[in-house]
């Protein structure tokens, strides 16, 4: 079964996003980049869904630089997800290595068609 972490300080939205997705995954959920980390290291999942401002001591720019560095890791496929829209947002999604970025709101039917194509 596939693994999807889905990383979002806004339970609402971590909840829209795991009931409207197949049930092929297994999903797991986290509320800040910490202990997002933490479950990334432990379950690998295929899929991160990553908030980029959440709160705590690491964002989802730092969370996902982590992930893309690290050899066993950097396979993951990363899905930024921010209401920061600015180019100079946009291009430090890139910089940090995220496969795709949606800028909320956004179209919740594109983000789970690209969830179940990628994963």
């Amino acid at each position: 079964m596939k693994k999807l972490l889905i990383v979002d300080d806004h339970e609402d939205i971590r909840r829209m996003i795991a009931v409207t997705i197949s049930n092929d995954f297994q999903i797991f959920e986290a509320s800040d980049a910490v202990h997002a980390e933490e479950i990334i290291r432990r379950e690998v999942p295929s899929l991160v869904v990553l908030d980029v401002m959440m709160p705590g001591g690491m964002d989802g720019f730092e969370l996902c630089n982590i992930i893309k560095q690290d050899e066993l890791l950097k396979h993951i496929w990363v899905i930024l997800v921010t209401a920061r829209s600015q180019e100079s947002d946009l291009e430090r999604g890139r910089e940090v290595g995220a496969d795709s970025y949606y800028v909320k709101p956004f179209s919740p039917l594109a983000l789970i068609k690209e969830i179940e194509e990628r994963a």
